[in-house]
């Protein structure tokens, strides 16, 4: 039987970092060792070869602090490429940092001008560590990558045997290794030693025609993050408008409110054209319209968490400014 020709890009992240020693599992980033790249990651899990032909592929090995829209822009080039080099390619992987891993991958989702399956994987130990989950995770995304079952699911995220959607999963926990998940829904399958089980589509996908081209769109629109607390001043609001934010996201009190203060300011910054985004910070759930916030032209997250709500805003600022426009994406996107 033929095996599935499957690309790994590797972008670093502690599925790739190397710890003092096997029980080095939580400061390792001081460990003076180099992040691993693509080939010595492949090359360190042989038992790849079992389950597909293994492309690798170079990429900036960093940790996923660094990671922006430069590296956003490299990567959808990079797999556009791939799939223009490579017709038989059954489909990619990009290892990556946890954390900021769901954030890339909706951005790719939302983003890659293809259905080719693209899963985006991660650790929460380092390879060298004792029990390190990156080795596994990383076979895992292989066999999800060169399943024909995955394609038109937009971009996986898999990890500790579970396949989720990138626009449902967050990560829950900063150390323990069943961080990633989906709060609202669910998984979409797992991955089992026999076979990889489907268990649901999503439905939120852009059709591929539909998603954002950013290859042209060298810096980004500016959108800052307000996360909401008691007696919030709307100080921030003022300041993310001076340096030149195009649009805001509140990580409003659960179910999607902001103070006193913060509407006042958020309000006049909608006045004078900057989009404001109502999410929220509980974790899971909708942020409701109501009719005092429609009124004064905030647009609603849907169930989309904070961060997930800036990447769709900061697309959504490239190709309109119109309210109407961009509040129809959070409903569909």
């Amino acid at each position: 039987m033929t095996k599935p020709k499957v690309a790994v890009i590797g972008t670093g992240g502690t599925i790739a970092s190397q710890g003092l020693h096997p029980l080095d599992t939580q400061d390792y980033a001081s460990s003076g060792r180099p992040i691993l790249t693509a080939d010595e990651l492949v090359a360190g899990v042989p038992d790849l070869a079992r389950v597909a032909e293994v492309i690798a592929v170079p990429f900036t090995a960093i940790p996923s602090t660094a990671i922006g829209w430069a590296e956003w822009r490299a990567l959808v080039a990079k797999i556009v490429e791939l799939e223009a080099q490579h017709p038989d390619l059954a489909g990619v992987v990009v290892t990556h940092g946890t954390a900021t891993l769901e954030e890339t991958a909706y951005l790719l989702s939302l983003t890659l001008p293809t259905d080719l399956p693209v899963v985006v994987t991660g650790a929460q130990r380092p390879f060298t560590g004792l029990s390190s989950d990156a080795a596994m995770n990383l076979v895992a995304a292989v066999r999800v990558a060169g399943d024909p079952a995955s394609r038109g699911l937009g971009v996986l995220v898999v990890l500790n045997d579970e396949v989720h959607a990138a626009r449902e999963v967050t990560k829950t926990s900063t150390g323990r290794l069943q961080t990633f998940r989906s709060p609202d829904v669910g998984v979409l399958g797992h991955v089992d030693a026999d076979r990889i089980s489907h268990w649901r589509r999503p439905t939120r996908l852009l059709p591929v025609a539909g998603r954002f081209d950013i290859l042209g769109q060298e810096r980004a629109p500016r959108v800052d993050v307000v996360y909401s607390v008691a007696g919030g001043d709307g100080v921030a609001v003022h300041a993310f408008l001076a340096a030149g934010a195009a649009g805001l996201v509140a990580a409003g009190l659960a179910p999607g409110f902001v103070t006193p203060a913060e509407r006042t300011a958020m309000a006049e910054a909608i006045v004078h054209g900057c989009a404001v985004v109502l999410s929220s910070r509980a974790g899971s759930g909708r942020t409701f319209p109501t009719r005092r916030y429609g009124e004064e032209g905030f647009i609603n997250a849907d169930n989309l968490n904070p961060q997930k709500a800036r990447i769709l805003l900061m697309l959504a600022l490239t190709r309109t400014r119109d309210r109407a426009e961009i509040a129809g994406l959070f409903r569909t996107a």
